[in-house]
């Protein structure tokens, strides 16, 4: 299974807003950390938003944080809400659907029972998971948090 860009840079950013929690974050700082394009990121955004995981904040000091606490963030429901209703292949289409073995094809139930499957073991894991005590992407998301904690902790000792 491949999981779409959308997809992928929603949970970048997720990580990003939960390992960032204490103030507001940019998306132009997102950007360049996580290495995603601010026109793909910006989509993300608003869709997150909507869904209720992020909140935004318009204005010279606006940014966004996330909408609800990291352990109410199940991982599985973040990929069935940005993925939406995208079909996993052609047949799963009610439009565009070419395939003239879809009516009597087994395979699409083992597909779509694989989907619902690879979304339950999701479902176990939170945001909170993904990120908390987890310093080595701590190191990644937060490097001018940890610049300037290593030259504060440099120049008081």
């Amino acid at each position: 299974m491949r999981i779409t860009k959308r997809t992928n840079i929603a949970v970048r950013l997720l990580m990003y807003c939960a390992a960032n929690a204490d103030r507001l974050v940019t998306k132009s700082e997102i950007a360049e950390c996580c290495n995603i394009s601010e026109n793909h990121l910006a989509q993300v955004i608003n869709q997150l938003s909507q869904l209720g995981y992020l909140h935004t904040q318009r204005g010279r000091n606006g940014g966004m944080a996330l909408g609800r606490r990291p352990e109410e963030i199940q991982i599985g429901n973040v990929f069935r809400d940005v993925e939406g209703a995208l079909p996993m292949v052609e047949c799963f289409a009610d439009a565009d659907n070419t395939c003239p073995l879809a009516s009597a094809c087994r395979l699409k139930v083992a597909l779509s029972d694989a989907a619902q499957a690879f979304y339950a073991s999701l479902d176990d894991i939170t945001l909170e998971a993904l990120v908390c005590d987890n310093h080595d992407l701590m190191r990644i998301l937060q490097p001018v948090a940890c610049a300037g904690a290593g030259a504060a902790t440099a120049a008081a000792g």
